[in-house]
């Protein structure tokens, strides 16, 4: 157990040795660190109180001042409150969204590589046909009939954007059983579950490390824009936000804080969870390390 716990530790610091030479990955970590621990001690500061349209105190799509220092929207309500409140319910729906349809691809995936008879064809034809459904179109369908609450809407993005993480987990699998020692493992008497538990899962981990980050940014926008589309969470978000601008004409009003922030927001976090991914995916993949 301590020969196994030394050589994971020394994996993690290696790791890190060359994930801190990826200066846009090391920025985009900071910035997700920010925005996590945020959102976490939010409810130390403030409460779900600030959403509350009664409770708006200032005026109504003021600019932002000393009180309010990204201005108010159509309550009276801080942007600033909002937005941090909110950042809890994007992130919490980003995070879980992206694990449900890692979950979903990565179990499919495995077993379309592993499993070369009519089970892989089934789940390739089933994985097929998801990937030809507007997923937009398909979560947004899922959602409203289902309901607007936070589980359904974490549910209806899960379960349209795992295809592309099948197939993506489908091929490293037939990459990693066509090496020899699945072979020998094989002779030995292991069976299904240890090959794909005990081979295959740990040799396609690093590649849904980096996958899982990028969809997490994926996960994101489209609840943004399931927001927008007014199938919300019932709960305030950045997409929620970026929906009341819209609903109460902050554009034409020149209240240009109340759509700038949410969006920024958005934008900012998206593409620091970008950069995380593409500099794992650099730091995992031996070729791209090469290419560098």
């Amino acid at each position: 157990m301590s020969v196994t716990w030394t050589r994971r530790k020394r994996s993690l610091r290696r790791f890190w040795a060359q994930f801190r030479t990826q200066r846009a990955g090391v920025t985009g970590l900071a910035i997700l660190v920010v925005a996590v621990l945020l959102a976490i001690v939010a409810p130390l500061f403030i409460d779900e109180g600030v959403t509350n349209v009664v409770r708006g105190t200032g005026e109504k799509l003021a600019p932002p001042s000393w009180d309010a220092p990204l201005g108010t929207d159509e309550s009276g309500r801080s942007v600033l409150l909002m937005i941090w409140w909110g950042s809890r319910t994007s992130l919490l729906i980003g995070f879980l969204a992206a694990l449900l349809s890692m979950v979903i691809g990565t179990v499919l995936g495995i077993v379309a590589g592993h499993f070369r008879g009519w089970i892989g064809a089934v789940v390739l034809r089933i994985t097929d046909w998801f990937l030809v459904l507007p997923s937009l179109v398909t979560a947004l369908v899922l959602a409203a009939i289902l309901g607007g609450s936070t589980a359904t809407i974490i549910v209806a993005i899960g379960v349209t954007s795992w295809p592309s993480t099948a197939r993506l987990i489908r091929a490293q699998t037939l990459a990693v059983e066509a090496r020899p020692y699945i072979e020998r493992s094989t002779a030995l008497g292991g069976g299904h579950w240890h090959i794909t538990t005990r081979h295959v899962l740990p040799n396609v981990a690093p590649l849904l490390l980096a996958s899982t980050t990028l969809e997490v940014a994926s996960a994101i926008v489209t609840e943004s824009t399931l927001a927008f589309l007014g199938v919300s969470a019932n709960k305030t978000s950045w997409g929620t936000m970026l929906r009341g601008s819209y609903d109460w004409g902050a554009a034409t009003s020149g209240a240009w804080w109340y759509i700038l922030v949410p969006g920024l927001c958005i934008v900012i976090v998206v593409m620091a969870f970008t950069l995380c991914g593409r500099a794992l995916e650099t730091v995992l993949n031996p070729r791209l390390r090469g290419a560098r």
